[in-house]
């Protein structure tokens, strides 16, 4: 046992296979564009004379820094370049940016809390998010709402639905009463 003799080639089965690791460029921040092509394809250019389309936007760590450590890939799902912020870039690649990661990850923001009523440890929550009114069900809150930073949480239904309040104290006292009192 251990080895697998095929066609004469011993392989152990306890043996690391090597694999190549690539790095993506560092790349000035001032030389990277971003344009939305027809069909709702994105084209990244750096420098001017290196262009990539059919790129895709991804965070590397979408829960613990969402507006940080952007990667863009190629069609080949291969890391082009990272950007360590998005106040990095200008405004207009900022706007693409978060309209491809808002495609990306379907976590709605939760921007107004209408009512959350409590029945039996089983909490319905009814909010306005950045998709429009939603309403949604909640079990056991304290096993489904997790704090991703000091004001920052995220709630998961019974659906596995995410819905994320970016900054508790940002939203109106009244929404910050009701979701305070179900925790």
């Amino acid at each position: 046992m251990g080895s697998d003799n095929t066609q004469g080639e011993t392989k152990s089965l306890n043996a690391i296979t090597p694999i190549t690791v690539t790095h993506p460029e560092r790349v000035d921040i001032d030389a990277l564009r971003l344009f939305r092509e027809p069909a709702w394809v994105l084209r990244l250019t750096i420098e001017g004379d290196r262009s990539y389309t059919r790129i895709k936007i991804v965070r590397a760590a979408p829960l613990s820094h969402p507006d940080q450590y952007i990667s863009f890939l190629d069609a080949k799902d291969e890391e082009i370049c990272m950007i360590d912020s998005m106040d990095q870039v200008d405004e207009p690649a900022r706007a693409l940016i978060r309209e491809e990661l808002d495609r990306r990850y379907l976590t709605a923001l939760i921007r107004h809390v209408t009512s959350i009523r409590n029945e039996f440890g089983t909490s319905y929550w009814d909010v306005e998010t950045n998709r429009g009114q939603r309403e949604f069900v909640v079990q056991n809150v304290a096993e489904n709402a997790q704090w991703l930073g000091d004001h920052r949480l995220l709630i998961v239904d019974v659906d596995g639905n995410r819905f994320e309040i970016a900054d508790l104290t940002a939203l109106d006292k009244r929404s910050q009463a009701a979701v305070e009192q179900v925790l």
